[in-house]
């Protein structure tokens, strides 16, 4: 009984405090403590948001300057082991650092894995408007749309360039030509 006397004169002491006041603010404090680190990543999904990071902190693969959007389509982040790239103005970004917001699940993901040069500008979540078509667009939403490509050369490092169906075929026709041309050539020169 001696040591609660003695406990209980120095709260009040050194705190002012009744002994149940001082018990009461500790209680709410440990409470408090549990509810606010609750709401943070627990010990056990520690591994999972590690290997997440792993992967945000591989080097960008470079695409090219030759990916088409069916192409880009595969880098939505459904396969977790390809990187989440995105489009704004033909220009790809890999922006798999920030796989919370474009990765499965994030707020952004719809943009993940294609060109969101329109919606980005109208700041729409419309599935109508994931299109890299500017046509049409004011002055303003053309200045948020530069905005948002600032950012991301700011932010995420640029690996490739989209071009169109069409381009795309005509180089792979081009590429078929010029094949042909050498396969030509090399029989001639056999035939000499």
């Amino acid at each position: 009984m001696a040591i609660w006397e003695t406990v209980a004169e120095s709260i009040n002491h050194y705190t002012g405090l009744s002994p149940t006041a001082f018990f009461t603010i500790l209680a709410l404090m440990y409470v408090t403590y549990k509810v606010v680190s609750g709401m943070f990543v627990a010990a056990d999904d520690y591994a999972s948001v590690k290997r997440a990071n792993e992967f945000a902190l591989r080097e960008p693969v470079q695409m090219g300057d030759a990916v088409t959007e069916e192409e880009l389509r595969a880098y939505d982040g459904s396969d977790p082991n390809k990187p989440l790239l995105m489009a704004i103005k033909g220009q790809i970004y890999d922006v798999s650092r920030s796989r919370m917001f474009y990765g499965p699940g994030g707020p952004y993901a719809l943009f993940a894995g294609r060109d969101a040069s329109r919606a980005l500008a109208l700041m729409s979540f419309e599935p109508t408007d994931l299109t890299g078509n500017v046509e049409g667009l004011s002055e303003s939403e053309l200045e948020v749309l530069q905005d948002w490509e600032y950012k991301f050369m700011e932010k995420y490092v640029k690996v490739g360039q989209l071009v169109s169906k069409t381009s795309a075929s005509k180089e792979t026709e081009n590429e078929g030509e010029a094949s042909k041309l050498e396969e030509d050539k090399s029989e001639e020169t056999r035939t000499e």
